[in-house]
């Protein structure tokens, strides 16, 4: 704020610059926040074109060009559409799959009201008062990448840094409707509605079909608490490795860690454990996973994967815990810290932590970002970024809190750099990954970049692709290595089916039901929910099983097979009837 007001006193004016808006300039950004005293001129003028714009559909191919006008809307200077080439903003190729006509309005018309995640403005005041604004395209221990509003790439030293922070403010510039007339912007939002998915070829259809057909009857989604126990943002469920129909819900932003006993059929809300005070509180913050060690019942640990920012700089961190004698909470010692990894953007961090049937820890981690992993982490050996890690908790080395298992497909590399940990290779943002009781196999939801979201079953010494891969498709050549060997996933689906992935569980219930064996999963933004078969990683059977009412922040089983899913907007866990239709 005290930079605007600064940049106003400077200017010594009322009104904007035509040139600041022609340009996109973030001075003109800056200019229109410390007009704000002026809403009675803009607001109006704003909301008619709104209203305009739904009344009817533009004309696409005058919306291209009002799209690329360097006079106009000037779209092309930030965004490319066909996939090629630099920017700054994000890849628009797909847009009119991911939004709505009344999003993209909004958007434009607003675009600090909901900034697209990893497109941020950062700034950075150099240590001789010099100002940096643009998007973070890459950071590393030696320098920050940005790329500013003209495209021109910022980079600044680390030592040369004396302040950085992430403005509320887009890079967009807003006052779209003090540029272009009404019919032009109803022709420029048709333009965007028309950018969708390309058809895919024949060779690709196998896991990523044109249509996902619905059941006609789709499954019920059934509260599985008492409207007064919703949660508070909650990100995760699973059943309590001790206590009998007990539950444990993980709060993202409060770091709470509750209780929710069913126990003769009544509803009762425990708080296990209040972390607030070392968790940070931020929009990618906060708790993120919890996994009980598979000797709970007799040593009482447990883990956590958060994130933590800490003089500016954020991290992911892994800690061992203790509960208390009864298991009804956390026992009040302090956290062993295991891990503690440093993220260089506020993105892709990764999710789960989880034991697996040989009893080592799995941890997903994600590219750490920004967009499109400019530094290649997730083919980068020597970092622990963008991999499942798997580690043994009950060993010690000189240099770790924690052993590495021997088996580990790194284990015995003659190279100091490769980290040990590693167990595969190539992931973008596993959220949420999960073992199949039955098979052993490791499921994981692998968040997609630009255009395609992922289903995989991850093994041993893989390396899943990303960034040369994105689904199906070669994304990047930049980190490719001749005769290595990249693993396709089982599933793709487009954006015109969602846009963030959120992986579930292979249904190992009632061994009756038509669902049982299948792999059951949902999107985080689009709500829909689906269930998959697979024969040797190979597509059989898609299906939309239904929609939930709120944004799926997880899945969750107890220890019958059963599934629940973590709403995140109204703070509700919902049991899946399943048997309430079938899996045709």
């Amino acid at each position: 704020m005290e930079l605007t007001k600064k940049i106003c006193l400077d200017l010594k004016t009322t009104s904007i610059p035509r040139c600041l808006k022609a340009t996109g300039c973030f001075l003109y950004v800056l200019t229109i926040a410390a007009l704000a005293d002026q809403p009675s001129k803009v607001l109006p003028l704003r909301e008619q074109y709104r209203q305009f714009a739904v009344s009817g559909n533009g004309d696409v191919a005058n919306g291209q060009q009002i799209f690329e006008d360097k006079e106009k809307a000037n779209c092309k200077s930030c965004h490319k559409v066909s996939g090629e080439g630099e920017l700054v903003g994000p890849d628009l190729s797909t847009i009119g799959d991911k939004y709505s006509r009344q999003d993209l309005i909004d958007t434009i018309l607003d675009p600090s009201a909901n900034i697209s995640l990893g497109y941020s403005t950062i700034v950075i005041v150099t240590t001789e008062g010099i100002i940096h604004t643009g998007i973070l395209k890459s950071a590393s221990t030696e320098e920050i990448v940005l790329s500013g509003t003209d495209g021109a790439t910022i980079k600044i030293e680390i030592d040369e840094i004396n302040q950085r922070r992430t403005s509320q403010i887009s890079v967009m510039p807003e006052g779209t409707e003090d540029l272009i007339s009404k019919q032009e912007f109803m022709d420029l939002i048709s333009y965007l509605q028309d950018l969708r998915e390309p058809a895919l070829e024949v060779a690709r259809s196998i896991g990523m079909p044109d249509e996902i057909g619905v059941l006609d009857k789709t499954v019920q989604l059934n509260p599985f608490h008492l409207a007064k126990h919703c949660f508070d943002q909650p990100v995760w469920i699973s059943e309590h490795p001790v206590l009998e129909d007990v539950f444990v819900v993980l709060e993202h932003r409060t770091a709470k860690i509750w209780l929710l006993s069913k126990k003769a059929g009544r509803d009762l809300k425990m708080l296990f454990s209040d972390l607030s005070t070392e968790v940070s509180d931020g929009p990618w913050e906060g708790l993120v996973c919890i996994a009980f060690h598979p000797n709970f019942h007799q040593n009482r640990r447990y883990y956590l994967k958060h994130e933590m920012m800490e003089e500016g700089q954020r991290y992911t961190i892994v800690v061992e815990k203790l509960a208390s004698e009864n298991f009804l909470s956390d026992s009040g010692r302090a956290s062993r810290q295991l891990l503690r990894i440093e993220q260089p953007a506020d993105n892709h961090n990764g999710g789960t932590l989880l034991f697996g049937p040989d009893g080592y820890l799995y941890i997903g981690m994600g590219d750490g970002g920004p967009q499109e992993d400019p530094l290649g982490h997730s083919q980068n050996l020597g970092q622990l970024l963008g991999k499942i890690l798997r580690i043994d908790v009950d060993q010690y080395n000189a240099n770790h809190q924690y052993g590495i298992p021997d088996d580990n497909p790194f284990s015995d590399s003659s190279d100091p750099e490769i980290r040990r940990e590693i167990w595969a290779v190539g992931l973008r943002e596993p959220w949420r990954m999960s073992f199949d009781p039955l098979t052993g196999d490791l499921w994981a939801g692998d968040v997609g970049q630009v255009r395609f979201e992922e289903v995989t079953i991850i093994r041993s010494g893989e390396n899943h692709g990303w960034n040369i891969y994105e689904g199906f498709e070669i994304f990047s050549s930049r980190y490719r290595q001749d005769e290595t060997t990249y693993v396709s996933p089982i599933f793709t689906y487009g954006r015109k089916y969602g846009v963030s992935i959120t992986g579930g569980y292979v249904y190992r219930g009632n061994r009756q039901s038509s669902f049982y064996g299948a792999y059951i999963f949902g999107d985080f933004e689009s709500r829909r929910i689906w269930a998959l078969t697979q024969d040797q990683r190979r597509l059989t059977r898609i299906r939309q099983i239904g929609q939930a009412s709120t944004r799926i922040a997880s899945f969750g089983v107890d220890r019958h097979g059963e599934i629940y899913l973590v709403g995140y907007d109204n703070g509700t866990i919902y049991h899946l009837d399943l048997s309430s239709t079938h899996f045709e």
